[in-house]
């Protein structure tokens, strides 16, 4: 599930990496302080909730997927093809596509002409020895 690459540390945590240097404590009063605290341990705890609530969400999400018979080969399959129709319809595509396809039409002719030059030749060559 995606909840495993959610960042565990948090944010107070990760935040007290970048400022070590800077001390902002001699900057706010002591009732901001106590503010700030409480902002910090209800914020820490909305997110641990929520993180939660997207692990349950997953969970559903799984469950759904398992009863419709929507498996992960049969996901990448869907996003595949939707990529390959997606790149088709771009013009460089296309233009690429007319290319090519004109390139092998003129290759096809001129191997089409070099066996009908060369089998002339053996006739030419057949009837001279007659």
């Amino acid at each position: 599930t995606f909840s495993g690459l959610l960042e565990t540390q948090s944010f107070h945590e990760a935040d007290e990496d970048v400022v070590t240097d800077v001390d902002f404590t001699n900057m706010i009063s002591e009732e901001e302080k106590e503010e700030l605290k409480t902002e910090l341990a209800k914020l820490e705890d909305e997110i641990s909730t929520l993180r939660q609530v997207l692990a349950a969400k997953e969970k559903h999400l799984v469950e759904i997927k398992q009863k419709l018979g929507i498996s992960l080969m049969n996901e990448l399959k869907q996003n595949f093809s939707k990529s390959w129709h997606d790149m088709q319809t771009t013009s460089a595509y296309k233009k690429t596509h007319e290319t090519l396809s004109h390139a092998g039409q003129k290759a096809t002719a001129a191997i089409s002409n070099v066996g009908t030059a060369i089998s002339k030749k053996f006739g030419d060559m057949r009837y001279q020895h007659l």
